[in-house]
């Protein structure tokens, strides 16, 4: 049946969010039929989720409780609109029970569970109260109001250490503590109130038993308003960062099949407990003693219930077939489900990865500027795009603000079995194409090829447990550096192709080998490593000799075919190898990055013969590192400073930054002053350096 003749009749939806989700919604609401409504804030003006809507209403500032959070400018957005329904996403009033209450009250569809549900769930104490009259199984532990400091500790006591204490109001890993033994117990308990009280206004405790090496398994519910309700499987993700989930794959490895029909099962007891409509997670906890148990016990345990769409929901989608955002709006338009349990199948394997703007080398410190590339490379070899997807809420050009959450994209594959699902992704991320804004993808890629999550050995702490082989420095090999140094060459080639041959400057000579001198370097500040390249007349290969530190050199012979876009075949002694070669400007100078799947290089060039590439490297040193504002000018115009001479200092994220001279020179002018605003990429100051001057 068609939405606009369905019990609640649909022809347009508002998508009360932004970036990838509102995109997402928007692809399968145009699907159906229904015009599309984006809201955006200022900083999302010219954002892909409002370019690509029917329609976009501005809610206000960019803070999101000035724009995404108000549920007046909300609800009043959809009324100048004409919405027939809101779809919340996740995050922002996605789970926010007034603002169900305010759609009700001005007669619009909400795309999500009744007020009643969401706040049956939103307190932890009650919450676990009705799913132990559902059956549903909890972690040992005390749910009870008598709050007083003797009968909690008893009570921690009964359960056994280790124990989790929680506020019972709590969310975001806030008012939690771990307690290993009963001598820390008081102050873990008064520390978690204190918390507790300041972020929810409320210091009520829960207690439970501490699994010390659990997974995090997630059921996908729905149901109906006619009563009907299935499980769409499971969703492993064990995978996180500071709560945060980082990868996801469905189905949930080394599950039995009874296993997956009791936590199934279980789930939706949960849902129909509260009286839920629409799209649900019930997330459980999975002691590893299930997976080795001789037994028939199945140890599982409630931990929440997610009352909206998750952000991983693809990874369903991938090995069910069904649209999960169809789904929702069918619901919420009356209709009943779509399927009934035993029409349901699972197929193959799923994996989903979350692309950040984050650094992972500097405590995942969030990331901002401009995209100046983005996508997967088509190019890329190996990579079959009816496996693989990537939702996004940017394109290249757009800019990555500091005001929101810092994920830029989900990268989901699919495969036959979780083996080929595995060498899928990592080839996808590796045919991931993103610079000018620093991501986290090559850590997502140490992830997805470490051994022990190749063998699904999975935790709550896989990477606390692994954090030293995920954030070890790879060392650069000879043979990398070779590669790197073909590329370069190759660069100067093609720059050379237009010339004269006496115009060259790649060290062409007539009729005598071809010798160009460079330096590679792993990063800024580290020693250069020098490397002769010397070529033929015939042109047919480059002889390469590396010397890394003064000691004795390897010498290689090698060329590069030039493939379709970015791709390139690089031949090093007889070993044949497809990469994707990129270059991207950053503080060092230009950077050669070679990726290909488990692999990636990145190697800072320049010419060691030349100054040519001196001026570049200036004007790159002494750019914007990031959006913020200028702080201080420390030099005078026209003043000589020596390589390394303080310049100017910029102020981003409530963070300094300081810009040195890149070599001996003098500042000719500065383009900014104290206190302007400046974007990633400005270039502060006209540098003339003594080298530079004098070659002239």
């Amino acid at each position: 049946m068609s939405l606009t003749n369905a019990p609640r009749p649909l022809r347009s939806v508002l998508i009360a969010n932004r970036g990838e989700i509102a995109c997402r919604v928007m692809r399968t609401a145009r699907r159906l039929g229904l015009r599309t409504i984006a809201v955006y804030s200022d900083a999302d003006a010219n954002a892909r989720h409002v370019r690509e809507a029917d329609e976009a209403v501005r809610l206000g500032p960019a803070p999101a409780r000035e724009s995404y959070l108000d549920i007046d400018k909300v609800i009043a957005a959809a009324k100048l609109s004409g919405a027939d329904a809101i779809h919340p996403g996740y995050g922002f009033l996605s789970e926010n029970a007034e603002f169900v209450a305010a759609c009700e009250a001005a007669e619009i569809v909400f795309v999500g569970p009744p007020a009643s549900a969401i706040a049956a769930m939103g307190d932890k104490a009650s919450a676990k109260a009705r799913m132990a009259n559902a059956g549903v199984p909890l972690v040992p532990g005390y749910h009870g109001e008598a709050q007083d400091d003797a009968l909690l500790r008893e009570e921690a006591g009964k359960i056994g250490y280790p124990v989790l204490l929680k506020a019972s109001a709590g969310g975001g890993g806030k008012g939690m503590r771990v307690v290993e033994s009963d001598r820390e117990f008081q102050a873990a308990l008064d520390g978690c109130r204190r918390e507790s009280r300041a972020a929810f206004g409320d210091e009520r405790m829960l207690i439970e038993k501490y699994l010390t090496q659990p997974r995090h398994v997630e059921v996908q519910v729905f149901c109906d308003s006619q009563g009907n309700g299935v499980y769409l499987f499971e969703r492993d993700c064990s995978v996180q960062r500071r709560h945060q989930k980082v990868l996801e794959e469905a189905p949930a490895p080394n599950l039995s099949p009874a296993l997956r029909q009791a936590m199934g099962e279980a789930a939706v007891r949960a849902a129909q407990e509260i009286g839920y409509v629409g799209a649900g997670t019930v997330e459980f906890l999975l002691d590893a003693a299930s997976e080795t148990s001789s037994s028939e016990a199945v140890h599982f345990y409630f931990m929440e219930m997610n009352t909206r769409l998750q952000v991983e929901h693809p990874v369903t989608e991938m090995i069910t077939g069904e649209d999960l955002v169809e789904w929702q709006l069918r619901v919420a338009a009356g209709l009943p489900l779509p399927k009934a349990q035993d029409e349901l199948t699972l197929t193959g394997h799923a994996i989903e990865a979350r692309l950040y703007a984050e650094d992972p080398d500097n405590d995942f410190l969030p990331a901002t500027g401009t995209l100046e590339r983005f996508g997967l490379d088509p190019n890329a070899g190996g990579l079959a795009p009816e496996r693989v997807r990537l939702d996004s809420g940017v394109e290249a050009g757009d800019d990555v603000s500091m005001h929101y959450d810092p994920m830029l994209a989900k990268l989901i594959v699919h495969g036959e079995d979780r083996g080929q699902a595995l060498a899928e992704m990592d080839r996808a991320l590796a045919a991931l194409d993103v610079s000018g804004v620093t991501t986290n993808r090559r850590f997502l890629q140490r992830l997805v090829t470490h051994p022990d999550f190749i063998a699904a050995r999975l935790d709550t702490r896989f990477i606390e447990h692994h954090h030293d082989d995920l954030f070890a420095n790879e060392p650069v090999t000879d043979a990398d550096i070779a590669r790197a140094a073909l590329v370069a060459l190759d660069r100067l080639d093609r720059a050379s192709d237009e010339r004269s041959p006496w115009e060259r400057s790649d060290g062409w000579r007539l009729n005598a080998p071809q010798h160009v001198r460079l330096a590679f370097a792993e990063a800024e500040g580290t020693p250069p490593i020098p490397v002769v390249a010397t070529r033929s007349a015939s042109h047919s290969t480059w002889q390469l000799s590396v010397n890394r530190n003064g000691e004795e050199s390897n010498h290689y012979e090698g060329k590069l075919q030039r493939l379709d876009g970015d791709a390139v075949a690089i031949t090093l002694d007889g070993h044949r190898r497809r990469l994707l070669a990129r270059t991207e400007l950053s503080a060092g100078g230009e950077t050669i990055i070679l990726t290909a799947a488990g692999f990636e290089s990145r190697l800072i060039w320049r010419r060691s013969d030349r100054v040519d590439h001196l001026s570049h490297e200036v004007a790159a040193k002494l750019s914007a590192p990031m959006h913020g504002t200028v702080v201080a000018l420390l030099v005078e115009p026209g003043q000589p400073v020596e390589k390394g001479t303080p310049l100017v200092v910029v102020e981003a994220m409530k963070m300094e930054h300081t810009l040195s001279a890149p070599a001996a020179g003098a500042v000719e002018a500065f383009h900014f002053k104290v206190g302007d605003a400046v974007a990633q990429g400005d270039e502060l100051l006209a540098f003339a350096s003594a080298e530079a001057t004098e070659g002239v």
